[in-house]
């Protein structure tokens, strides 16, 4: 798998000189390895150089000591599915305010769309989102470029070059390459640098002016519905063209039960496929919309709760890789509409890991196998270097208390945009701190949340 250059490109801002830290008394949990025990580990200029039991309750001499109370530590969490207004609509959300709602919510490093005004379709506009991530981010802030110029499906960007430039890979955001032969030369020419294409698959002209699900709640509801063809039609073309090109291919967001099979057959071909999952189709299903609630109004569409279900279990047994917030902030004047009109899209990087514990909680996924989908298993596709807990890599790390309840109010997100799926939840589970590169970047405490820039 080839490694990109952005991991090293973002390290810039976190580099530094730090004493260093012991963090003691942990429950640390490192998917990788499987490691679920007490102990803590100790960091040196940003990077872990002794993890395990013998740290659980003492420090080496000069160590600066954080005691973690017994509290779950684990590896940064990396969202591989982060939409954002900048450039071109900051009102929407910047680079500054989405990294701050990933520390909040113990996500280290975030992936950002190129839906974007102008789209990142050419080397310089990769250069000035890194350097604006590395002049306001807080966090790590990976960019996924363009596969087709102006995301129009009609014509491949420069691969090569958006690479060369740190590109982490490819996608034409929520514009599903409705034309084969495009898709196929770009799965054709992705192949030739190991560079891995991230897809979202609808046809358009099956989802038509559908706004939901189509079954029997959308007739109930009176919307016009969307069938899951529209999504698996796609999934099979592009599943055959990976075969055909041998390229390394990322489903973005699958929501159904037939989906799931069509990825289940290509992995058991051996091909490089992987999938990915939003936390609201794993949480959530159409029943949720309930009296027109346009927050979960999200693409794909919520669906059945068999298809929730199903989900979960292909997440359980490993034929899901990945889950993503799909953090996508819409304002108030296009999410207060009738259902129909009003925008898709909810926020969802700072509520990520207290939803998905919601699984846990539930006893439906065991906590190892839920973080992993949230750490390594993303880590592993994108090339990069953290998303474990090992002596050698980077000191990102979130520590959470697994067992606090609170209730989501969208007016305390630190997103610009409020339209929260999960607004008015209950949910348990609370990130306490979050540290990238061995700097503590977020702590939330008696008084409440505090950033450290």
């Amino acid at each position: 798998m080839s490694q990109n250059n952005s991991s090293s490109i973002n390290n810039e801002p976190f580099a530094s000189n730090q004493e260093p830290t012991a963090l003691i008394h942990a429950r640390i949990i490192d998917p990788e390895s499987g490691r679920d025990e007490m102990g803590g580990l100790l960091i040196e200029d940003g990077i872990i150089t002794d993890v395990g039991p013998h740290l659980s309750k003492n420090a080496p001499n000069g160590a600066k000591v954080v005691d973690c109370a017994g509290h779950v530590l684990c590896p940064g969490l990396i969202d591989m599915l982060v939409f954002t207004g900048e450039p071109g609509e900051e009102h929407r959300e910047t680079l500054a305010s989405a990294s701050r709602a990933a520390a909040a919510g113990g996500v280290t490093s975030l992936v950002c769309m190129p839906n974007t005004d102008p789209v990142i379709d050419e080397v310089a506009l990769v250069d000035f989102l890194q350097r604006r991530a590395r002049d306001t981010a807080i966090v790590r802030v990976n960019v996924m470029a363009a596969m087709t110029k102006g995301l129009r499906g009609d014509e491949m960007t420069e691969i090569g070059l958006l690479l060369d430039a740190g590109a982490i890979a490819f996608t034409n955001g929520k514009n599903s390459v409705t034309n084969a032969q495009v898709m196929r030369r770009i799965l054709s020419y992705s192949n030739d640098f190991d560079a891995l294409i991230v897809h979202y698959t609808e046809d358009p002209d099956l989802r038509g002016d559908g706004v939901m699900n189509e079954g029997e709640v959308s007739s109930r509801l009176g919307l016009p519905g969307i069938s899951t063809l529209a999504e698996t039609i796609m999934l099979e073309r592009d599943m055959r063209l990976a075969a055909d090109t041998g390229a390394r291919y990322h489903n973005a967001t699958i929501s159904c039960a037939d989906s799931l099979d069509i990825i289940k057959r290509a992995k058991s071909k051996g091909l490089k496929v992987s999938s990915g999952v939003s936390i609201t189709h794993l949480t959530l299903n159409e029943n949720d919309i309930g009296p027109y609630r346009t927050f979960c109004k999200v693409r794909p569409p919520l669906r059945k709760e068999e298809d929730r279900m199903a989900m979960v279990e292909g997440l359980k047994n490993g034929e899901i890789d990945v889950i993503v917030s799909a953090h996508d902030p819409k304002d108030a004047e296009v999410k207060r509409q009738p259902f129909a009109e009003a925008a898709y899209g909810a926020v969802g990087v700072e509520t990520l890991l207290p939803a998905a514990l919601r699984l846990y909680h539930n006893q439906e996924i065991d906590l190892t196998t839920l973080l992993a989908a949230m750490t390594i298993n993303p880590a592993k596709i994108l090339g990069l270097d953290n998303g474990r807990i090992k002596v050698g890599a980077p000191a990102d790390l979130t520590l959470f208390d697994l067992n606090t309840p609170w209730i989501i109010d969208r007016d305390l997100l630190q997103s610009r945009s409020k339209n929260s799926a999960f607004d008015e939840s209950k949910v348990e589970g609370r990130v306490l701190k979050t540290f990238v590169n061995g700097k503590k970047v977020y702590e939330f405490g008696k008084t409440g949340p505090t950033f450290i820039s």
